[in-house]
């Protein structure tokens, strides 16, 4: 089922929380009653990822709930800015957090591993995105990274570390 925030079913084709059901899913966590609460409805696990149902049930995932930003209500797929990053000559990883804005809640942050590439192409790697994304998914910063990204013993970019790693950049209007 694709689910709003509110736990309602949305209709096919509607970006929403997969929430995942049947006998191939666990009834909740174990010794945990609380991360079964939060994670579990009616027999449905909360999956963390965001996706779509078509009319003919194929499932579309477009991000992670909590990689999605939300920048002055628009949302903003961190995978889909990522993507358009990694396209660009010279990018090896790429990764986008959403840094706090009290004006918009959140601006988009790229963290970029890209050897070859330097500050001055920064301008140059805000045009590639700007012609493949609406004007709200441009990176408003990017910051290289000297060393590879940050990965769990599966490989997956360690976003919550390099949150943390830039908890000081403050989204302020430039």
């Amino acid at each position: 089922r694709v689910m709003d925030d509110d736990g309602r079913e949305l209709p096919a084709g509607e970006v929403g929380e997969l929430w995942i059901g049947g006998p191939m899913v666990v009834p909740g966590y174990w010794a945990n009653a609380e991360a079964t609460a939060a994670s579990f409805t009616a027999g449905f696990w909360h999956s963390g990822d965001l996706g779509s149902v078509d009319a003919d049930g194929f499932v579309r995932i477009v991000d992670r709930k909590k990689d999605m930003l939300n920048r002055g209500g628009f949302k903003v797929y961190s995978v889909k800015v990522e993507n358009v990053l990694l396209s660009a000559p010279g990018v090896v990883e790429a990764a986008v957090i959403g840094v706090p804005c009290p004006v918009l809640g959140e601006r988009v942050h790229a963290v970029l591993y890209a050897p070859g590439l330097g500050d001055g192409d920064a301008e140059a790697l805000r045009r590639h995105c700007a012609e493949r994304l609406a004007d709200y998914e441009v990176p408003e910063r990017l910051v290289w990274s000297t060393l590879p990204l940050p990965r769990n013993a599966n490989g997956k970019v360690l976003k919550r570390a390099l949150r943390e790693q830039h908890a000081h950049v403050r989204g302020d209007p430039p």
